[in-house]
């Protein structure tokens, strides 16, 4: 009894045949069963265990059936990220958020439920991998709401939980692909607000080293696809600096080169989901810084081209979840700048249509798990621009119902949610 696994993050994954005969799965690839059947067995594989990346969900196909003469090897698990069914789009000038159900079929974004209320300037929004809790960073009050999504509706509802205190202005928030960590950039006082998860209710708890040094005007902030290593923007130093995250606790600690100098007021960062690659969008030098990463140091180098045109005033940046295809927000020309992805180098190469049109100042733009859609944030117009991506050439086409209204006034982000 054999098969292959294929898009496996991380460790923790266990099949079973027959409710028994468990095999840890360890990497993609080939796997078989310690226990041969004989002909005219029955066999059911499941899987007892989900890999500890949450980000991803696997699946068993060809898994039951009754053996013939011939061996079974064509027992199939795929592991793929579930396909978002809500998105939060947070006004920082309003203070609430709207929230959206997502279309599976064509990605349009509908009205979920009523405007909710945020803290003073919430400004970055993160849910965690399972969809259970949604974190807003409030930059007028230096601290993280905490909400639970309603699984049905996807309603976020307050936690009866005290405010989590951050540093001196948040900007940006995100949890690791585990679910167990959460961390904040806070531009103002220059650090990195580090926290361990309540997997029942959410809460966020400062870690025991609260805060972590980071560079001038810390601006973004994201973790690698395996929870391994994390990395920040800092857009008054103008580079990067690169973390270690420790399995256990979640702590960060500085790499062995703690920077790696990036372009021009750097706002954006985000590591493809092969972890190979990273890619910083640069506000005022109008271009793409992008690096190689050390797959057991987390080290940042940068490529062969180690930049690439955008826009004016890159803003944001965003990877397919296959690594083919990258975006930009640039919000001084009100454009979306598109990219293909060399698999083998990284290397970002400008589709053949360079840039497709947003509305009024798009600072944000995010791809959706299955990668048939891509949404701009626009911070002016007070809208999202929503687009189908071509599957062979990654171009952006307007959706029908082009632009979707926010209800606030200056969003700042989208987040989508399974």
């Amino acid at each position: 009894m054999s098969g292959n696994v294929s898009g496996l993050l991380g460790s923790g994954l266990v099949l079973q045949n027959n409710a028994g005969d468990d095999l840890p799965i360890a990497a993609n690839g080939n796997f078989s069963f310690p226990t041969q059947l004989v002909s005219g067995a029955g066999y059911a594989v499941t899987i007892r265990s989900q890999s500890r990346i949450l980000t991803r969900v696997c699946t068993v196909s060809n898994g039951t059936g009754t053996v013939a003469n011939a061996a079974v090897t064509n027992v199939a698990v795929n592991c793929a990220a579930p396909a978002a069914r809500f998105a939060y789009a947070p006004n920082y000038a309003s203070n609430n958020l709207f929230p959206y159900t997502v279309d599976a079929s064509t990605g349009a974004l509908g009205t979920a439920g009523p405007m909710v209320e945020t803290g003073n300037g919430p400004i970055a929004i993160a849910v965690d991998p399972e969809g259970r809790f949604a974190y807003v960073a409030n930059q007028g009050d230096n601290n993280v709401w905490v909400y639970r999504v309603d699984a049905g509706t996807g309603m976020l509802s307050p936690m009866p939980v005290p405010p989590a205190a951050t540093g001196t202005a948040p900007n940006a928030i995100t949890v690791d692909p585990t679910g167990r960590f959460a961390y904040v950039a806070n531009t103002n006082s220059g650090d990195v607000s580090a926290y361990t998860i309540d997997a029942s209710t959410g809460a966020l708890s400062p870690m025991a080293t609260p805060l972590v040094r980071a560079g001038a005007s810390p601006y973004s902030i994201t973790v690698d696809p395996t929870g391994r290593f994390a990395y920040v923007a800092n857009t008054g130093s103008n580079d990067v600096s690169a973390y270690t995250i420790d399995a256990n606790t979640g702590a960060l600690s500085p790499m062995t080169t703690p920077t790696v100098g990036a372009g021009a007021n750097p706002n954006s960062i985000t590591v493809d989901p092969t972890g190979r690659f990273a890619y910083v969008a640069n506000t005022n030098s109008n271009n793409v810084s992008a690096y190689s990463i050390d797959a057991s140091t987390g080290a940042l180098s940068p490529m062969a081209t180690p930049t690439v045109d955008a826009g004016v005033g890159p803003r944001s940046i965003a990877v397919d979840p296959l690594g083919r295809f990258a975006y930009v927000a640039n919000l001084g020309d009100n454009t979306v700048s598109g990219y293909s992805i060399d698999a083998s180098t990284g290397a970002l190469n400008p589709m053949p249509t360079p840039t497709v049109p947003a509305r009024s100042t798009p600072v944000s733009v995010t791809v959706d798990p299955t990668g048939r859609f891509a949404y701009a944030t626009n911070n002016g117009s007070k809208d999202i621009s929503a687009y189908t991506i071509d599957a062979s050439t990654g171009a952006l086409s307007p959706m029908a119902v082009p632009t979707i209204a926010t209800g606030g006034i200056g969003p700042r982000c989208l987040v989508l949610s399974r």
